[in-house]
């Protein structure tokens, strides 16, 4: 018999309730700035097979902000 996982409703703060070194949290903010961050260049050393087989991720520095203050996310890949 399958298990149904219920989902909790999410909660939504304010950048200024953000405290460092937690993680998931939800906020509803404006994007400010958008920059990408280049991605370094390939070593010469050889890569192993489960390194050939990701793609390279993206990742863009974004400011991000609401009333309450700004913050710098790191966006990857389709965030």
């Amino acid at each position: 018999m399958a298990t149904t996982v219920e989902k909790r409703k999410p909660v939504f703060i304010k950048v200024e309730e953000l405290k460092p070194g937690t993680n998931g949290h939800n906020l509803t903010v404006k994007i400010l700035e958008s920059k990408p961050v280049p991605a370094p260049k390939p070593r010469r050393a050889p890569m192993s097979f489960s390194q050939r087989s990701q793609r390279p991720s993206r990742i863009n520095e974004c400011l991000v902000g609401d009333e309450t203050g700004c913050i710098v996310f790191t966006a990857r890949n389709e965030q």
